[in-house]
């Protein structure tokens, strides 16, 4: 027979959370938190010196630990001349780290780690402030084991930074909700402006959320919370806008030309390319294709397909269900009820992220997604923890939560089983695993003391772990093999090839290779040039079998000859830029070119121009020299004119400058250097540029550089300027009219 209490229970529906500030940690809070940290420092930092980092972002950041104004403004070259796409925040933490311990791979990255770590550690306190103990460790633990987090916490991409400060101002708006207190409000004002400083308006996605939750549950009036938010409002806009400001008051002539931007400046770069541009397409992203390729067609769909299934969607169902379920378990609860504002918030958080990158048809690569995971954990670790208190306190209710546990373990075996071949043991254990835990929580459901009361914890403890068996294993993936995931360090993912972008291999270690535009994956928006990553070689781990290409591009670990940045830096160069064994420019004929132009740079500021960023990025590290990129790297930045690069060469700050089709010297070595005249080959601009080069420079002979004879090379650099290929010319001033 039904006792009283429990009758009073299922009457009143399931109980709400102790208030979780006044209750005392359990003895195991504490270690708990401190094991899944380990377990992601472990994660995100293990084998990290073999890891394929960014060669983009490496040298911008090796640019900056050389210039000031270089570290200010984001400059891809120390010479100032363009800029990455980015705004510069994580380039500027992490040129500080390397200005201070050496320039190499575990200096850029510390801080990066730093602040993946500290955003397990805000997620857990705020869920616990909330849900309880309990909770908290599921949501740090999913935090930690997602596949694409752990895959970009290993890369130099901002994105690290960027999701720290989203959560850290999230858990600083659900602090003021709570206190009605106006400090924490213009913190989390400040994290967010801080995160568009890092990524632009991917920063601002959640501040919806955090908006209606702060005007609708904070305790103030209304009349004082609107006052709030608009004081938080001004800390937003200080806090997102003073370096587009700052690089504004700078006359054009002074400053370097925006990266990713149409007219040099700032707040082109906001409102266009790294605007509207990421959800329509077009101003510079790839458009009209559904998203660039990169993560499959634009669509609801789109976090489940083969590309980003088993990277970010494991648990995506659960927390849908989880959400649902905890706000109408909320029901008539009072305005300022701090589980809904929760719920709400990361709900909020989840849902736009979700419809953002579900729908945009700009670029979108895989690990954008990371930005989802926090909402994601949150849910699963709040909202779980709600359903199974309303599954032991309400039989309206004993449903919900098996029946969400069972649609996650039915997904991994989906997930599981696109890996053709790949532990193939592992979904049918996840499925036997979580039916047995299952069955375990609905026999020890009404079990209230003793032993009756522990085995429910250990249903629970089963059912968390069949749940995170598929992501755990996608996670290890990346740091057991060493890799940057599937694209290394341009376009990271964790696990085994289940999809296709572009297509080429999409999913994992081993995967995601064979991008357009020879496999470059971009900065951020890799390989938006289009073409066919077998006939261009592949620079940043596209296919190296046609074109002379080397995987991955960049410099080999330690540096190159002597020549490489690490030993200038008082440090290793990071062993990352390369993507692959073997990288820098190729060996042999590159290494001795690069040798020949510093020998006869004669005082100009820069080694070399040539057409693209990721080209230029790539002999920066290997040369240590500043190198000019003309068009930065989607082709569409007008950096250099004809105009100035006269100037240029009038000066004699520059030299030399690598122009034509794929087939010179640098271009054989590295097919990044010069594809058809690079981004922008086909311009009214870089036509002009190339053919005045041709016309008044002198071609740079292989044998004036090379000991390989010219039977080895095709006659070199004069048979590439006759043919159109890719050669290398000198310029002085004398041959500006």
């Amino acid at each position: 027979m039904t006792s009283a209490t429990e009758t009073q229970l299922r009457a009143a529906g399931p109980p709400p959370a102790p208030p979780q500030d006044a209750a005392p940690a359990p003895r195991w809070s504490l270690p708990a938190l401190l094991a899944i940290l380990a377990l992601a420092a472990v994660l995100y930092s293990w084998n990290l010196s073999g890891a394929g980092l960014n060669s983009f972002y490496s040298a911008a950041v090796l640019s900056g630990t050389e210039s000031w104004k270089a570290w200010f403004f984001g400059s891809l070259d120390s010479g100032n001349f363009l800029t990455v796409d980015k705004p510069p925040l994580a380039l500027m933490v992490m040129g500080l780290s390397c200005r201070v311990f050496g320039y190499g791979t575990w200096q850029m990255m510390a801080p990066m780690t730093v602040a993946a770590l500290a955003t397990v550690w805000i997620l857990h306190s705020s869920v616990k402030r909330v849900f309880g103990h309990a909770a908290a460790a599921v949501a740090a633990l999913v935090l930690a084991l997602t596949p694409i987090t752990v895959a970009i916490n290993r890369d130099n991409n901002p994105d690290a930074l960027l999701v720290f400060l989203m959560v850290a101002g999230a858990a600083l708006a659900l602090r003021a909700t709570r206190d009605g207190r106006l400090l924490p409000l213009l913190g989390s004002a400040a994290c967010f402006g801080l995160a568009f400083n890092t990524k632009m308006l991917q920063g601002y996605i959640a501040l919806p959320a955090v908006f209606v939750v702060y005007l609708y549950a904070a305790g103030p009036a209304l009349v004082r919370r609107v006052v709030h938010l608009v004081l938080a409002g001004v800390v937003l806009a200080v806090s997102s806008f003073w370096w587009a400001a700052a690089v504004s008051l700078v006359p054009a002539s002074e400053r370097p030309y925006i990266g990713g931007s149409t007219d040099g400046t700032a707040w082109n770069l906001i409102m266009g390319y790294n605007g509207l541009g990421r959800i329509l397409g077009g101003e510079g992203n790839a458009g009209g294709g559904g998203g660039g390729g990169f993560s499959g067609t634009a669509g609801l769909g789109r976090m489940f397909n083969d590309i980003l299934g088993g990277q970010i969607s494991w648990l995506i169902p659960f927390a849908g269900i989880a959400l649902v379920g905890g706000l109408v378990l909320c029901g008539r609860a009072a305005r300022t009820d701090l589980t809904r504002a929760a719920l709400v918030l990361w709900g909020g958080w989840t849902v736009l992220h979700y419809l953002t990158f579900a729908l945009a048809e700009g670029t979108m690569h895989p690990y954008y997604t990371t930005a989802l995971a926090p909402g994601v954990a949150a849910l699963c670790g709040g909202g779980g923890a709600l359903l199974l208190r309303a599954f032991r306190a309400d039989r309206r209710w004993v449903w919900v939560l098996p029946l969400a546990l069972g649609v996650t373990a039915v997904w991994a075996a989906v997930l599981l089983r696109r890996a053709s071949g790949w532990n193939t043991w592992l979904w049918p254990a996840v499925l036997v695993v979580m039916a047995l835990a299952v069955a375990g929580l609905f026999v020890f459901r009404s079990g209230t003391s003793g032993l009756r009361l522990r085995l429910p914890a250990v249903s629970v403890a089963a059912a968390v772990a069949a749940a995170l068996a598929g992501p755990a294993a996608y996670a290890w993936s990346v740091p057991s093999s060493g890799a940057g995931g599937g694209m290394s360090g341009t376009n990271p993912t964790a696990g085994p090839t289940t999809g296709s972008g572009f297509g080429g291999p999409g999913g994992g270690a081993g995967g995601g290779r064979g991008l357009p535009g020879g496999g470059s994956g971009g900065p951020d928006e890799g390989g938006r040039q289009g073409g066919n990553a077998q006939a261009g070689g592949g620079e940043q781990g596209g296919n190296a079998e046609a074109g002379g290409g080397l995987p991955g591009g960049g410099m080999p670990s330690g540096g190159q000859s002597g020549q490489a940045p690490g030993g200038e830096q008082g440090g290793q160069a990071p062993s990352g830029m390369q993507g692959g064994p073997g990288g820098g420019m190729g060996g042999g004929g590159s290494s001795e070119l690069i040798a020949y132009l510093k020998k006869h740079q004669d005082g100009a500021k820069w080694l070399l121009a040539v057409s693209s960023s990721q080209g230029a990025a790539q002999l920066i590290l290997s040369s240590g020299e500043p190198v000019i990129s003309m068009w930065g790297w989607s082709g569409s930045d007008k950096a250099m004119t004809l105009a100035k690069l006269k100037e240029l060469v009038k000066k004699g700050e520059l030299h030399y400058v690598q122009v034509g089709g794929g087939g010179g010297a640098l271009a054989r070595a590295n097919p990044s250097v010069g594809e058809g005249g690079g981004p922008g080959g086909g311009s009214t601009v870089s036509s002009e540029v190339t053919a005045w080069v041709q016309k008044h420079g002198t071609a740079v002979k292989e044998s004036d550089y090379s000991s390989r004879t010219s039977t080895d090379s095709g006659n070199g650099s004069e048979s590439s300027a006759q043919s159109g290929q890719s050669a290398v010319y000198r310029l002085d001033a004398s041959d500006v009219s």
